[in-house]
């Protein structure tokens, strides 16, 4: 199958970046005018050195104009980007009282005056409220030791960029949060209307033939009657399917930053770009049937395509262990957890039970089914897998694989 994407493209966070390239333009015009036609207090030309002044301003409005692009997503607004951009703020800062001798002692603007905090509000919209309130600091600072003697309006404009960027900051923190619940709330929109879709589908066709064909087999008796059987079991089985609504999704955002543009994408589990991430439950589904029942969590649960499929295998495994040993009759029943830290799958079956010592006599007679096929590989997948089985009531397998380690492990063996 080939590779289908969906993309939900948000409008909440791409127009403060809109915004905050503009302020960054507009700045830097009123900064450069600012020195060319500014005045002190006795309305004389306020610099001193006017060549360190305008040397600053001329590299403030090529970096401006430069890194415009840099400002435009978060894709694009990278850390290095922002470390240089607080860098170039804090220059013109220290830079204004050696421009401007008297900047210590009357409360005139910096040379890159209200320029800095489009730098600061960078860091708020890139990173949130934590990243503007130390990018905040460092402005803070420098103000205070360029000016020397701060005075309360000193202190007035530095704790207003502080609290304001720290707000704008976690503003944004907010923005994302809901763009993600819009982006799920869609998904969630597009399943269900397929899966209906689809239910009508089947419901019309597929099912209403495997019906009649287990209706006249069981009229019919004989041979016919196990066919009606079979169609009675695989009807159960396509309800069941229909019903769960699978559709593995796997979802992924296109910035470090969780930014404006989430994007989901539908992958066959057999194809190339099915190493990404892989949904357990569309792997588990098909067991379920007449004799298996299938409980599964309503939200996808995103797993390494590899781990998955190796879980999925232990699945098998393990209800091929019922088929043989508790025979043909006995119910299975699955259930999928998805923990915050953990994926659990439980198989329990209602059969005679596994007599005490029996798994370590397998063991020894070479018969390594849940040595290997189950226990191998959760242990491989850095999970565990526990039987407990009480003669008479059942046996219950419980497979744990940690998705902290699962993730380390994907990542080592990529390196």
């Amino acid at each position: 199958m080939a590779k289908c994407e969906r993309v939900v493209r948000m409008s909440v966070e791409q127009p403060l970046w809109r915004a905050l390239t503009g302020y960054r333009v507009l700045t830097m015009v009123y900064a450069v005018l600012l020195a060319i036609f500014g005045k002190d207090n006795f309305g004389q030309q306020r610099f001193e050195r006017p060549w360190v002044a305008f040397a600053y301003l001329a590299f403030l409005a090529v970096w401006t104009l430069a890194t415009l692009p840099k400002v435009r997503s978060a894709a694009s607004c990278t850390k290095r980007f922002l470390g240089a951009d607080l860098v170039v703020a804090l220059t013109g800062i220290m830079l204004t009282p050696i421009a401007d001798v008297h900047s210590q002692t009357f409360d005139g603007p910096t040379l890159p005056s209200i320029w800095t905090a489009g730098a600061v509000l960078a860091f708020a919209i890139k990173g949130g409220w934590r990243w503007a309130a130390f990018a905040s600091t460092f402005v803070a600072a420098a103000n205070i030791i360029q000016r020397g003697d701060p005075s309360r309006d000193t202190f007035h404009n530095v704790l207003l960029v502080w609290v304001a960027s720290i707000a704008i900051g976690y503003v944004v923190e907010v923005a994302r949060a809901s763009e993600r619940t819009l982006a799920r709330a869609l998904e969630i929109e597009a399943a269900t209307r397929e899966r209906e879709r689809l239910a009508r589908d089947i419901h019309d066709s597929v099912l209403q033939v495997l019906a009649m064909v287990q209706r006249r087999g069981t009229a019919i008796g004989g041979e016919a009657a196990e066919l009606g059987r079979m169609a009675g079991e695989q009807e159960v089985a396509l309800r069941t399917l229909v019903s769960s609504g699978l559709v593995p999704p796997t979802r992924v955002s296109e910035d470090a930053a969780d930014g404006a543009v989430v994007r989901t994408v539908d992958v066959d589990e057999e194809g190339p770009d099915s190493a990404a991430a892989c949904d357990l439950r569309a792997l588990l589904a098909p067991h379920a049937g007449s004799r298996t029942s299938f409980a599964e969590p309503g939200a996808p649960v995103v797993l390494p395509a590899e781990a998955a499929r190796e879980l999925a295998a232990a699945v098998s495994a393990a209800l091929d262990n019922v088929r043989v040993h508790a025979g043909d009759g006995a119910q299975a029943w699955i259930l999928v957890e998805d923990e915050p830290g953990e994926v659990i799958v439980t198989v329990r079956d209602d059969g005679p039970g596994i007599p005490e010592g029996r798994l370590a006599q397998a063991e020894g007679e070479g018969r390594m089914g849940v040595a290997l096929s189950i226990r191998g590989r959760l242990r491989d997948l850095g999970g565990t897998a526990e039987v407990i089985s009480v003669p008479g009531q059942g046996t219950e397998v419980e497979l744990k694989v940690p998705k902290a380690q699962v993730s380390r492990g994907k990542a080592g063996s990529a390196r």
